[in-house]
């Protein structure tokens, strides 16, 4: 695919069809990761892959009990009575766990947190290695996106991140930024409705 396809074809999805992902593949989308920036140079990411739906659901077993948490503070949350996204979460909300198994593979990017505490940064760039983690799960989703892939990541909420770390053994110093599930999308898999944004609404010359 040419670069633009590829950013137009980038879509969420939360449907999968059977079909295995190949480690071949898997290797490719893997090391696009390490093709993003990083605040050091260092590029310290590890990757736990998990194969299997038993196994995931293992994994992920810390999200059932924050589910019902998470679809209140959703709905509290927005206020934009925007239809679109809550079509969106309507469609979302019952499958965080289902998703995240349906293909049979699980990916948890890890990084090293070397400066401040994640959830307590003194100043903001003590998130450099944080936002470096996005850069590098961008690369992947359109990595994926080039090898016909769909791809889904749920953000933990609550104590799900130091639950799972304790799950697959994490070492020390060790975050994760989601978990992340690609495969090759179901037919008929549900895909929310992109907003059209005008691009000359967005940009401001000199000051807001």
């Amino acid at each position: 695919m040419e670069f633009s396809e590829v950013l137009n074809n980038r879509r969420t999805y939360r449907d999968y069809s059977d079909r295995e992902v190949s480690d071949e593949i898997l290797d490719k989308v893997i090391s696009a990761a390490f093709k993003a920036p990083t605040n050091d140079h260092l590029r310290q990411f590890e990757f736990v892959v998990v194969r299997g739906r038993e196994n995931i659901a293992k994994v992920i077993a810390p999200l059932a009990k924050n589910m019902a948490a998470f679809k209140d503070l959703v709905f509290e949350v927005d206020t934009t009575g925007d239809k679109d996204k809550m079509a969106m979460f309507a469609d979302a909300l019952p499958k965080q766990q289902h998703m995240l198994m349906q293909s049979g593979l699980l990916i948890i990017p890890f990084y090293n947190q070397k400066q401040n505490p994640l959830l307590h940064p003194v100043e903001q760039s003590s998130l450099n290695y944080f936002a470096s983690a996005w850069c590098a799960l961008e690369n992947m989703l359109l990595a994926a996106t080039d090898e016909g892939l769909g791809t889904v990541f749920h953000i933990p909420v609550a104590d799900e991140a130091e639950q799972i770390k304790k799950i697959v053994n994490a070492p020390e110093g060790y975050e994760f930024i989601c978990l992340l599930t690609m495969g090759y999308p179901a037919e008929g898999a549900f895909l929310p409705k992109q907003k059209e944004i005008n691009i000359h609404d967005r940009i401001h010359f000199n000051s807001f």
